[in-house]
């Protein structure tokens, strides 16, 4: 006997649904729920053994399809039948590979009692929040690190995303820093919406591909950014595995600038409770990369945070090219590129040595209009910036 829950939200097809599934000696209908709210709870019981639900039911998302597999209730969607084609990506975006056409609901009984999908439909592999997608084949990931101290993060992030998108090559900047990001102040970005939150939300209602450009906010016509946290303790709002989507999403269509945090550690207090750890966009990031780049100051204090650094991210990157970006030289430090490539060098293979000027008046003329480097004309630090683009843009050897 298979245990039914049925949730429409008053949608037409429910009437004829429960008609046929109470018809049926193999099933009982246990409850009919309001909402997706009544369905969790009534989930939880442990009674049921299978959910019929509208695919566009609100609030439906991966969250509640895990809830649903956590008591080994299996979903089966209703879809439109004029909608069948992108119900059916929806639904295996968001984990449910059972789906039933609403003009075809003599199949809903064999669906129910079945545990493959119903005839006539292809199966779907689910595709959770934080799966890996298809190759990417748009462009790459390039996550932006460093250690505490603000030793330039973002301006490297924002500068390197605004000469990439200059050669025309079409680039969005994402921001992921946990502890308050600043991109869009430092664009002059008026933002009310966070585009990460807003992103976070689409992806866990698998939506995400299809409003992309929603989250974006053009700063030119090749550069787009995805906006940070309003505020730093709304880190919790975004669940694990939504970064990851995001940037595979990104990725298929352009080069990818991730702003990250300063912080690797593990959060202990993610083992007691089911909230997300602060630090998992950072470590998602890093996880994500084809390329990352650690930046450190030139001074003594900054290059002692570099060199920790660099043996902590090499734990981090699963392999991927790890590239330093000492900023802010100067003649004052008496110390020369060559000192300092011998400081680092000993601590990973590095893809990559590069030095940024200590140009304090071409970031202020930026930071005070709101505008890119680009935007604010020629300097030694954007030279410097065009060389770096040049080395992460240039073919790998071989």
């Amino acid at each position: 006997m298979i245990v039914v829950l049925v949730v429409a939200s008053g949608a037409a097809w429910e009437s004829a649904a429960l008609g046929l599934l109470t018809e049926h000696r193999d099933i009982v209908v246990l409850k009919r729920c309001v909402d997706v709210d009544d369905l969790v709870a009534s989930a939880s019981a442990g009674q049921a053994d299978v959910a019929v639900l509208g695919l566009d039911t609100p609030g439906l998302d991966v969250a509640v399809v895990e809830h649903l597999r956590r008591y080994a209730v299996r979903p089966v969607a209703v879809v439109p039948a004029q909608a069948l084609e992108p119900g059916r990506l929806r639904a295996a975006r968001i984990g449910i590979a059972a789906l039933v056409a609403d003009d075809d609901l003599d199949a809903l009984p064999d669906a129910v009692l079945s545990s493959e999908p119903p005839p006539g439909v292809e199966p779907s592999e689910p595709l959770l929040v934080g799966e890996p997608s298809s190759p990417a084949v748009g462009g790459r990931v390039l996550a932006v690190w460093g250690p505490a101290g603000a030793p330039g993060r973002t301006t490297v992030a924002a500068g390197l995303a605004a000469e990439l998108a200059r050669r025309r090559l079409r680039t969005v900047l994402v921001d992921a820093d946990p502890y308050g990001g600043c991109v869009a102040q430092q664009l002059g970005i008026l933002d009310e919406v966070s585009g990460l939150l807003s992103a976070a939300r689409l992806a866990t209602a698998g939506l995400l591909e299809e409003r992309f450009p929603s989250v974006q906010r053009a700063v030119g016509p090749h550069l787009s950014v995805v906006t940070g946290l309003p505020r730093a303790d709304r880190w919790v709002e975004v669940r694990p595995g939504a970064l990851e989507h995001l940037l595979d999403v990104a990725r298929e269509q352009a080069e990818v600038v991730v702003d990250t945090g300063f912080s690797l550690e593990e959060d202990p207090g993610q083992d007691f409770g089911s909230r997300p750890a602060r630090n998992q966009l950072t470590l998602a990031a890093l996880d994500a990369a084809d390329e990352v780049l650690v930046v450190g100051s030139a001074d003594p204090v900054g290059l002692s945070r570099l060199a920790r650094a660099l043996v902590d991210v090499r734990e981090q990157t699963a392999g991927a090219p790890v590239r330093v970006v000492v900023n802010r030289m100067r003649p004052s430090l008496g110390w020369s590129e060559k000192d300092i490539a011998g400081m680092v060098g000993g601590f990973t293979r590095l893809a990559g040595l590069h030095f940024l000027p200590d140009d304090r008046p071409a970031v202020d003329r930026a930071l005070v209009a709101g505008r890119t480097l680009v935007e604010s004309g020629d300097s030694p630090l954007l030279r410097a910036l065009g060389a770096l683009a040049d080395a992460v843009t240039a073919p790998a050897p071989g």
